[in-house]
C-alpha cells in the first residue's frame, strides 16, 4: 500500500531533476544543486564553533569537500562545529561516491526501480558504459567504499584509543572521518597541521596511504581485480593501464620526494632515518591525489614542488575519488606520441587498436585542462602578491582536486577564492563533461569537407 505513493514522488523528482538533461547536464546539475545545499547549511550559525562563515567560507569549504580537494581557507578543526564537520564529512561521502550514483541508490532502496535515464546518468558518472547491470554497479560502489572505509576506521579507531589514549566516542569519530576522508581522497583533516603531529606513526600514516590508492586507482579497476584477480590476461585495457601505472609513480614519486627532501632540515631533515621514509612514502601518496602532510609542504625545496605539480596534474586511475587528467589520458598521450615516433598507422595498446576519437578526448581534457590552470594562475597573479610558483602550485592543487597548499590559500583574496573553487567544480566534473553539458545540442553534419594540412613543427 505504501510503495506506490513513493514510487510517485521519487518519479515526480527524478522527472523533475532530468526532464530533458543529457547525463552530463545531469551530473553538473545535480553536483550544482548538493554544493548549494551544502553552503547553506555551512552558513548556519550551529555549522560554526563561532562567528558563522561568511558565504565565502561555506562556498569554498562545500566546494572543496563534495569536490574531494581538502583546500580550506578556515581552520577546520577550530572553525567548525561537530554539526559541520559532519555536514563536510557528508559532502565529502557524496562527492567520492557521485551524485548520480547516490540518487541510483536511492531509487533502488525506494521505487526498487531505475529509469531509463537514471540507468544513464548513473553509468555517466561512473564511465561504466559496458556495465550491463547498472543496480548492481550502484551497490557494488556502495559496498565497496563502505567496506573499505569502514577497515581502515577500525584500525584507525584502535590506533587512537591504544596510542594516544583517546576516549571511545572521540577515537569514533575521529578515526571514522579521516577514513572517509582519505578513502575519497579528499584530504580534510580534525588537526589545525593536518597530519604532521603523527609523522612517526606508521599505524595512522600507512592505513591512510593505502585508503588514498584503492579510492584513487579507480571503482572499475577495483571491481576487475576482486573478479579476475587471478588471470592478468583477462584484464581490460584500462586496468592494465591504472595498475602498473599507479605502482611506477608511486614509486618515482617516493623516490623523489625521499632524495630530494633528505637532508632539507624544514621538511624531513630533522626526523630519523626510518621517519623520513616513513614521510617520504606518505608525502608520495598525497601528491597524486590527497591533501594530507604530514610535513610543511611550504617548506619543501623547488624541485619538489615542481615534480609535485606535475604528479598532481597527472592525478589517478579514472572514475574514482582521485583527480587530475587521469593517468589513462597521459598513457593514451604517450601511445599516441610513441605511435608516431615510430612512423605508425594506428595506434595499438595491448593488441587492441585505439579510436581516434579517444585521441580527440585524450588531447582535448589536456589542453582544456591546461588552459583552465593557466588562466587561473594569471588571475591569480594579478591579484596577489604571490610568486608564480606559489599560485601555480595552488592552481593545480585546486584543479587537480588534491587539496595539498604551501598555505597560501587563505590569504588569497575572495574574488580569487572563487576562483580556485571554480577550479576544484570544473576539475572533479572534467572539462569534457562540463562542456557537453553546457552545449545547447548536438550539431549532425551530413557531409564533410575536403582534407588539407598544415605544416607541423
Amino acid at each position: 500500500m505504501l510503495r506506490a505513493p513513493v514510487r510517485a514522488r521519487f518519479t515526480w523528482v527524478q522527472r523533475f531533476m532530468h526532464h530533458r538533461l543529457a547525463p552530463a547536464q545531469s551530473i553538473v546539475t545535480g553536483f550544482g544543486v548538493v554544493l548549494l545545499i551544502g553552503t547553506t547549511l555551512l552558513l548556519l550559525p550551529i555549522a560554526a564553533t563561532g562567528t558563522p562563515a561568511t558565504p565565502v567560507e561555506a562556498l569554498f569549504t562545500a566546494t572543496s569537500a563534495l569536490c574531494v580537494t581538502g583546500l580550506v581557507v578556515v581552520d577546520t578543526a577550530a572553525f567548525w562545529s561537530p554539526f559541520g564537520i559532519a555536514v563536510i564529512a557528508a559532502l565529502i561521502q557524496l562527492g567520492g561516491l557521485g551524485i548520480m550514483m547516490f540518487a541510483a541508490l536511492v531509487g533502488i532502496a525506494l521505487a526498487r526501480r531505475m529509469s531509463v535515464r537514471a540507468r544513464l546518468n548513473a553509468t555517466a558518472e561512473a564511465k561504466a558504459f559496458g556495465e550491463p547491470n547498472v543496480r548492481r554497479l550502484a551497490r557494488n560502489i556502495f559496498f565497496t567504499s563502505i567496506c573499505i572505509e569502514a577497515v581502515v576506521a577500525l584500525i584507525l579507531i584502535v590506533r587512537f584509543m591504544v596510542g594516544y589514549g583517546y576516549e571511545l566516542g572521540q577515537a569514533i569519530w575521529h578515526g571514522v572521518f579521516h577514513a572517509v576522508s582519505a578513502f575519497n581522497n579528499a584530504g580534510f583533516a580534525l588537526y589545525s597541521d593536518s597530519m604532521m603531529g603523527f609523522v612517526d606513526d606508521p599505524w595512522l600514516g600507512l592505513p591512510m596511504c593505502a585508503a588514498i590508492v584503492l579510492g584513487g586507482i579507480g571503482f572499475p579497476v577495483l571491481r576487475e581485480l576482486a573478479r579476475e584477480w587471478r588471470r592478468p590476461l583477462h584484464w581490460s585495457m584500462n586496468t592494465r593501464i591504472v595498475l602498473p601505472g599507479t605502482i611506477a609513480l608511486l614509486a618515482l614519486s617516493i623516490a623523489v620526494v625521499t632524495v630530494t627532501e633528505w637532508n632539507n632540515p624544514d621538511t624531513l631533515g630533522e626526523l630519523d632515518p626510518a621517519t623520513r621514509v616513513l614521510a617520504g612514502v606518505f608525502s608520495a601518496v598525497q601528491m597524486r591525489t590527497a591533501g594530507f602532510n604530514s610535513v610543511d609542504v611550504g617548506a619543501m625545496h623547488d624541485q619538489t614542488l615542481l615534480f609535485t605539480d606535475i604528479m598532481m596534474f597527472i592525478g589517478g586511475g579514472p572514475a574514482g575519488t582521485a583527480g587530475g587528467i587521469k593517468l589513462t589520458t597521459v598513457a593514451v598521450l604517450w601511445f599516441i606520441v610513441w605511435t608516431e615516433l615510430r612512423g605508425g598507422a594506428a595506434v595499438n595498446i595491448f593488441g587492441k587498436r585505439l579510436s581516434r576519437s579517444v585521441h580527440r578526448e585524450a588531447i582535448s581534457v589536456v589542453l582544456l585542462s591546461f588552459a583552465a590552470v593557466a588562466a587561473a594562475t594569471l588571475a591569480l597573479l594579478a591579484m596577489t602578491e604571490f610568486t608564480l610558483d606559489q599560485v601555480l602550485f595552488e592552481s593545480v592543487s585546486a584543479f587537480a582536486t588534491v587539496g595539498l597548499s604551501i598555505g597560501i590559500t587563505a590569504d588569497v583574496p575572495e574574488a580569487g577564492q572563487i576562483i580556485l573553487a571554480m577550479l576544484m567544480f570544473l576539475g572533479r566534473l572534467g572539462p569534457l563533461t562540463l562542456g557537453s553539458a553546457l552545449a545547447l545540442r548536438e550539431r549532425r553534419i551530413a557531409y564533410e569537407l575536403p582534407k588539407e594540412r598544415p605544416v607541423i613543427g
